[in-house]
């Protein structure tokens, strides 16, 4: 249940034990050690989400509010490997500096499928669990939720070795000016960065169409739109089934108060059946068990889930990379003709300028020679933009399809090895009925 799907497909990725702990005085110099340029972070870092704790405060606007906060812990790997067991970095964060996080790193690698965070609500949820995100067993999958999306982070080959990420983990508020440092730079180059990019591209996807879509992108946005749709289906079904399953197994929690009060009047009878009571009653009490492992496996799924969103927000920026370059071109495409028409005379196309010209008369020579100066020079910028556009473009569906094979690989594998392991489990559930009616058979042969 601790194993994470983060762990779960990577030989790079640590494995996250509770060992003991205890002091080390080196612990400083071999936290520098950790942050080496281009290595993936958990190769050289361990990293855990270890407890979550309820707190009471004032919010921004001074009133009273309860809220969750959570304890990241690191240390080194060399260190645990050598048995020295140092005491780890450890500092408490909330949900919303998670939310920040995330949202700078959206920001700085738009080409990446940045990791999702844990759902801030319970969604897809069955009677017996509660909507509330204060409620313990939320806050516990939430807290899990978290450390997996913290060694998603720490695993990637890019995201991994941001400084931003880095401080995160490591630099505590209040400890150090740069702990709010750290909360501050992530709030203002992520939230606002993050609020002018959204709001451009969803203005931009009201009135802008892109000439030459790149194929693989768009039935890319379209599978994640289905991918979306497939696993919110899934997820709906999963509830309305754990429903029934709850109630199956409390039918045999009613089988046996009935068998229970039946031995009561049978005399050579009485034993038999309240055997085979006490069986229905553990088959019963077992559903607890059984649902919240389900309900490990939906959790699973809900990752995916959110993982359509940001598998769609980098083909939406691809998409904005594509018209900002088409853009270009078209405006330096128009800036040549006007220079074209201007030195020759000659108008190919219907324009107000145009019509201006032979209603009040031609410009003067002077007038068209600092005209075709101020377009020789909007020309050279408008080839300087295209060409950036150009590197811009070339590199984003370089490094975005790249990180896109990565994430299918990761999908892949997760999604199977989910999928398995829940058939496993559904298969062990029905051998367990069967088991318990077997021995419910043998308690009535021996009546």
């Amino acid at each position: 249940m601790e194993r994470t799907m983060a762990d779960s497909g990577s030989e790079d990725i640590a494995v996250i034990g509770n060992t003991d702990l205890t002091p080390s005085e080196s612990q400083n110099n071999v936290r520098n050690t950790m942050f080496e340029k281009g290595t993936n972070l958990l190769k050289r870092m361990e990293i855990s989400v270890a407890e979550a704790e309820k707190r009471t405060g004032k919010n921004a606007v001074n009133m009273q509010e309860t809220y969750t906060v959570y304890l990241i812990e690191t240390r080194p790997v060399d260190a645990v490997q050598e048995a020295t067991s140092p005491v780890p970095d450890s500092l408490w964060r909330r949900y919303s500096e998670f939310e920040l996080l995330r949202n700078y790193l959206l920001v700085t690698y738009p080409y990446v499928v940045v990791p999702p965070l844990p759902e801030k609500r319970a969604e897809f949820v069955w009677h017996k669990l509660s909507a509330d995100n204060m409620d313990p067993d939320f806050v516990e999958r939430r807290r899990v939720g978290l450390e997996n999306f913290l060694l998603r982070v720490a695993s990637h080959p890019a995201l991994s070795n941001d400084k931003i990420f880095r401080s995160f983990l490591t630099e505590v508020e209040g400890k150090s000016l740069e702990g709010n440092r750290v909360r501050d730079r992530i709030s203002s180059e992520g939230i606002v960065s993050s609020s002018c990019a959204d709001s451009r591209i969803k203005a931009l996807n009201a009135t802008f169409r892109v000439k030459n879509p790149d194929k693989r992108f768009a039935e890319m946005k379209h599978y994640g739109d289905e991918l979306q749709s497939v696993i919110s289906q899934l997820l709906r079904v999963r509830a309305r089934a754990a429903d029934r399953l709850y109630g199956v197994y409390k039918v045999h929690g009613n089988y046996g108060r009935v068998f229970s009060e039946w031995s009561a009047i049978e005399k050579e009878m009485g034993d038999g059946l309240q055997s085979a009571g006490h069986h229905m009653d553990a088959y019963a009490a077992s559903i607890d068990d059984i649902l919240e492992e389900e309900e490990h496996y939906a959790d699973q799924l809900k990752e995916y889930l959110f993982y359509a969103d940001a598998l769609r927000a980098v083909c939406r920026k691809h998409e904005l990379t594509q018209y900002e370059l088409e853009t270009a071109a078209q405006d330096l495409c128009s800036k040549k003709q006007q220079q074209e028409e201007l030195a020759t005379g000659t108008v190919r196309t219907f324009s107000l300028k145009g019509m201006t010209s032979k209603l009040f008369g031609q410009e003067t020579p002077e007038q068209r020679e600092a005209k075709l100066k101020m377009l020789e020079a909007q020309i050279e910028e408008g080839e300087e933009l295209v060409k950036e556009r150009n590197v811009e473009s070339g590199e984003f569906v370089k490094g975005a399809w790249a990180d896109i094979e990565r994430f299918k690989e990761q999908k892949d594998h997760d999604l199977r090895e989910a999928l398995i392991n829940y058939a496993i489990m559904q298969i062990s559930m029905c051998k367990k009925g069967i088991q318990v009616w077997n021995n419910a058979k043998e308690c009535f042969s021996k009546m």
